[in-house]
C-alpha cells in the first residue's frame, strides 16, 4: 500500500463517518442503534490506524529509510496514544 492508496482510504472512511453521523437515530431500532455506533467506532479507529500509517511511511522517508517498511500498528496502540 503507497500513500495514495492510504490517501484515498482515508477520504473514503471520512465520506462514511460523515454518512453515519447524518443519520437519525432518534427512530433507529435498538440494535440498529446499537449497529450504527459500533460501525462509527470502528470506523474512527480504521481511520486512526490510517492516519498512523501514513505518518509512519512520512517520517520513515524523510529518515531516508524505505517507507513501505512501515505497517499498521495495533488498533490498540493506536487508540492508547495521548494527544
Amino acid at each position: 500500500m503507497n500513500n495514495e492508496d492510504i490517501l484515498q482510504r482515508i477520504q473514503a472512511l471520512v465520506q462514511e463517518e460523515h454518512d453515519l453521523r447524518d443519520q437519525p437515530q432518534g427512530a433507529a431500532a435498538d440494535a440498529e442503534s446499537q449497529d450504527h455506533t459500533a460501525r462509527l467506532k470502528r470506523v474512527e479507529e480504521d481511520l486512526d490506524q490510517c492516519w498512523d500509517l501514513l505518518r509512519q511511511r512520512r517520517a520513515k522517508a524523510d529518515a531516508g529509510e524505505n517507507p513501505a517498511d512501515a505497517d499498521a500498528r495495533p488498533i490498540s496502540q493506536v487508540e492508547g496514544y495521548r494527544q
